[in-house]
């Protein structure tokens, strides 16, 4: 009975099908052939974009300059002491991210090194 469904099998459908009827025992071919499939897959993505959030003209979230000036002058840089102007080796952060929710405000700011701030955008 057997030799008679692989020659059917054979026949309709090549060489192909005859070896998905091969012996190897059943629990063994789906086994693997779910393992090639979720390695195939890729992991989907979420959104992480505010969508309630002001954007400019490149599309990122509005950032406000007054606030950013308000907290270097409350702040100043670590690395020169100065109120306003350039800060070498510093940028500032938000601590509660802007697509987060988190306010654009001093009070929501703080100095980070150019590494840190970095590593901290590769996990957000």
């Amino acid at each position: 009975m057997l030799r008679i469904v692989l020659a059917l099998l054979l026949a309709l459908f090549g060489p192909a099908a005859v070896q998905a009827r091969s012996s190897t025992p059943r629990s063994t071919r789906h086994s693997t052939l779910r393992t090639t499939r979720t390695a195939k897959r890729s992991v989907p993505r979420t959104s992480t974009k505010c969508s309630s959030c002001a954007r400019d003209s490149r599309g990122r979230i509005a950032r406000s300059t007054t606030a950013k000036h308000e907290f270097q002058k409350a702040n100043p840089c670590p690395s020169t002491s100065k109120t306003s102007g350039a800060c070498p080796g510093y940028v500032i952060d938000h601590v509660v991210p802007l697509k987060r929710g988190g306010a654009d405000a001093p009070e929501n700011m703080q100095w980070q090194t150019k590494a840190a701030a970095k590593a901290k955008d590769k996990v957000e």
